[in-house]
């Protein structure tokens, strides 16, 4: 089936990292992968609980970066 995603990513070379993050959430909530790459058979409740789990360590990520760089900026 054709990607019919339209978000675009600011940094193409991301993806990769993207999809690790997406593996690394499915394996720790228990959720099994489709293996031909299609979400649309999924629980509403189960795509929301990855998306939940990037963001989270998303913000996580940033927040330690940003940490490491505030003695800069004092």
């Amino acid at each position: 089936m054709a990607n019919r995603n339209s978000n675009q990513n600011v940094v193409p070379q991301a993806q990769k990292g993207l999809a690790q993050l997406k593996y690394e959430a499915c394996q720790e909530l228990g959720i099994s992968m489709p293996q031909d790459g299609y979400y649309g058979s999924m629980l509403t409740k189960d795509t929301g609980r990855i998306g939940g789990n990037i963001t989270r360590r998303l913000v996580q990520i940033a927040e330690q970066q940003l940490a490491g760089q505030t003695s800069q900026f004092r």
